[in-house]
């Protein structure tokens, strides 16, 4: 039992870490733990390095927003967080910003928890029937986003525009021989991070001071944004072609909002998708036999056979996991933004600008990535970034990045 809380708070530190240090993903420290693990195994046990992975990936969940909104560094289940954060940021309210995600992973976390047994039942035969129709249902599914999000003609022009070519980029890339985590770091940067960057530059020359107080209240808007997250995180184990970022346009059609219009509401739902995915994904091993993350596939080479007391440990493990990292996530977040204030906005901006791209290259030299083709992929991802700011609408049509290949793969497969 001891063991298994030391794993507890060594998988929380390092989960800090690599969601607070930007351009790193949970998945790259999963891989090292993975293919460290004949050595590993040697002083821990099995049931260890899987808590270790589960709540890692838990306080990863938590603290990316904190990066993702105040510096712009896009993660794939943060992306669409970005441009609201950083508006709140520079209205000088990032402590609300923090405290809104963080209620947000915290609540869906809970609410995943007690719709475990409801989830048992339904899941399984669900997912045999509706897994041939997955791409229908995508495309559905995105029509229906993209028709609901715009206001007028032109605006509806602009959306399918975007999703069709950030679908066609993505399509592109993911069927060349680079690995698909290069791949989606690359574009991810261009598309969700210089580019959102670049644009606020136009906006401030400085931080603005941060607003010491806080008028937050967890009102029917959060309520319904947490649980929408947590029911979005189980919808992603019905729709096997989606992932974080696409189930977060789920999440905020569920919330009954965008990043436009209720940012509380869009933020909280956002947030609470990212964490009760990353524990859902550990319970679909267990109900369908289907990990859906990095790290869920990692466990599930450890545990041949997923039993319910190994659900049990691990749900157990994810409360401690999102409750320490609620802690960390405020005191990080808090920390971080006043030791913002004052900073040339501009300069720090071109800073982080140039940390993601330095990342960027250091991974592409790491798998031996073409550096020419993928200089290409981030100034056209940069350009096709910019669009929306400039068009005005909202970027979370360029999930189409994901979306579109999704729905292709989907439909070669059972056609």
């Amino acid at each position: 039992m001891y063991e298994l809380l030391i794993a507890c708070f060594l998988g929380i530190l390092c989960g800090a870490i690599t969601g607070f240090v930007p351009g790193i993903h949970v998945n790259t420290a999963g891989a090292i733990v993975f293919a460290s693990s004949t050595f590993l195994l040697e002083f821990v046990s099995i049931e260890f390095l899987c808590v270790f992975l589960t709540t890692m990936s838990i306080a990863h969940a938590m603290i990316e927003f904190v990066p993702s909104m105040l510096l712009g560094v896009p993660e794939e289940g943060t992306v669409l967080s970005i441009l609201p954060g950083h508006k709140m940021v520079l209205e000088g309210r990032s402590k609300e910003a923090i405290r809104i995600v963080s209620i947000g992973g915290f609540g869906a976390i809970i609410v995943t928890i007690l719709l475990l047994p409801i989830f048992a039942i339904v899941l399984p035969p669900v997912q045999g029937v509706i897994k041939p129709y997955t791409w229908i249902i995508l495309l559905v599914v995105s029509v229906y986003l993209i028709y609901k999000f715009s206001v007028d003609k032109r605006t509806l022009f602009w959306s399918g525009l975007l999703f069709i070519l950030s679908g066609i980029l993505g399509w592109v890339m993911l069927q060349t021989p680079i690995s698909s985590g290069l791949s989606l770091m690359c574009m991810f940067t261009g598309l969700f991070g210089i580019s959102t960057i670049l644009f606020s530059l136009n906006d401030n020359s400085s931080i603005p001071h941060q607003n010491k107080f806080y008028d937050l209240h967890l009102d029917k808007d959060m309520l319904k944004g947490i649980f929408a997250g947590g029911t979005a995180g189980a919808i992603l184990g019905f729709l096997p072609g989606f992932g974080p970022a696409q189930g977060s346009v789920i999440a905020q059609e569920l919330s009954g909002g965008s990043e436009n219009d209720n940012t509380k509401n869009f933020l909280t739902s956002i947030s609470g998708l990212n964490t009760s995915d990353t524990l859902f994904s550990l319970v679909c091993i267990y109900l369908i036999g289907n990990p859906r993350s990095g790290i869920a596939v990692y466990i599930s080479y450890f545990i041949e056979t997923f039993t319910v007391n190994h659900l049990l440990v691990f749900s157990f493990a994810s409360l401690i996991a999102v409750s320490m990292s609620l802690v960390l996530c405020l005191k990080l977040g808090d920390s971080f933004s006043k030791l913002m204030e004052g900073i040339d906005y501009k300069k720090m901006s071109i800073g982080v600008i140039i940390l993601m791209i330095a990342i960027l290259y250091i991974f592409v030299i790491i798998y031996n990535g073409p550096i020419l083709y993928l200089t290409l992929t981030l100034l056209t991802s940069t350009g096709l970034g910019l669009l929306p700011h400039y068009v005005g609408v909202g970027k979370s049509h360029l999930m189409g990045v994901l979306i579109l290949p999704a729905m292709i793969i989907y439909f070669t497969m059972f056609m």
